[in-house]
């Protein structure tokens, strides 16, 4: 019965305490900045997203695609993954180096997205001050195979623990670089147009009301959050006072959030599915 099931995951996981934390907002944007130094993954996203004209509509639709994974129903968490998959093998994109045409849905790069997203949701945790040990960090890795292989992964090709993921990542860095798209992708990504509902009205000019500073004080924030290698590669110093004044804020942010009431915090997805866990523990919901 759907009633009963607890999805791929369940409130024992590691995943489920992991994203329980808002903080994860800013993981996300983290996950884009360096996504957008793969030039073969940022031509796929380039050459077929509507980012640029939508780009609310897609947050919204990532964070609903993630919440599903992580607190639907494996029948829920199983049908996105379907999608997803649908959607991609109809995508192609060319290389701008060499010309060559590709399918967008290569291991390679359904890999790089999948690494750079779950290691920015730990990474940034982590950082923001949830307490995890070393254990639970690879047991992440290790749920988080199940994530991967909702979009077409073979699950065992994926990092599963801290030093697979280290791993992983210096034998890709060779290939990453600082494009002419990643540029662009990296400058909206840090000032994209806000939702008409927080923008000033026209006549004051440069939207640089509070919504805008906001923002961007998250956007520098991801930004300094990136590994030493990835902020050297967008033009910065990966200096470790760098990567301190970043955890500062974040921890910062991350005990503001938590002062926000829990039913602001928790979309329906979540509040569903913790309501499922409690029928089945016997545990209230919370």
């Amino acid at each position: 019965m759907e009633s009963d099931d607890l999805g791929l995951f369940g409130p024992g996981s590691v995943t489920w305490k992991l994203h329980e934390e808002p903080i994860l907002i800013v993981a996300g944007l983290r996950s884009l900045y360096l996504q957008a130094l793969h030039p073969r993954a940022m031509a796929g996203v380039a050459q077929n997203s509507n980012y640029r004209t939508d780009a609310w509509g897609r947050l919204v639709r990532t964070a609903t695609y993630v919440g599903t994974t992580v607190y639907g129903t494996t029948a829920e968490a199983e049908a996105a993954g379907s999608r997803l998959r649908r959607l991609h093998a109809r995508m192609t994109a060319v290389d701008p180096a060499t010309g060559e045409r590709f399918r967008v849905d290569e291991p390679d790069l359904l890999r790089w997205v999948h690494v750079t997203e779950v290691e920015s949701f730990l990474d940034t945790a982590r950082r923001a001050g949830l307490s995890l040990t070393d254990d639970e960090v690879d047991r992440y890795y290790g749920e988080q195979r199940r994530a991967a292989a909702l979009v077409g992964l073979d699950p065992d090709s994926v990092p599963g623990t801290a030093a697979e993921v280290a791993t992983y990542y210096g034998s890709v860095r060779p290939e990453l670089r600082m494009t002419r798209e990643a540029a662009e992708t990296a400058l909206f990504l840090t000032a994209p147009p806000l939702p008409w509902k927080l923008s000033l009205p026209a006549r004051v000019g440069l939207n640089l009301g509070p919504p805008r500073w906001a923002y961007l004080g998250i956007a520098g924030t991801a930004l300094a959050l990136l590994p030493a290698w990835a902020r050297r590669l967008y033009g910065g110093l990966g200096l470790p006072t760098t990567a301190l004044s970043a955890d500062l804020t974040v921890r910062t942010l991350r005990l503001a959030l938590a002062a926000v009431p829990r039913r602001y915090r928790e979309g329906p997805m979540q509040q569903a599915a913790k309501e499922r866990a409690a029928r089945l523990t016997g545990t209230v919901a919370g």
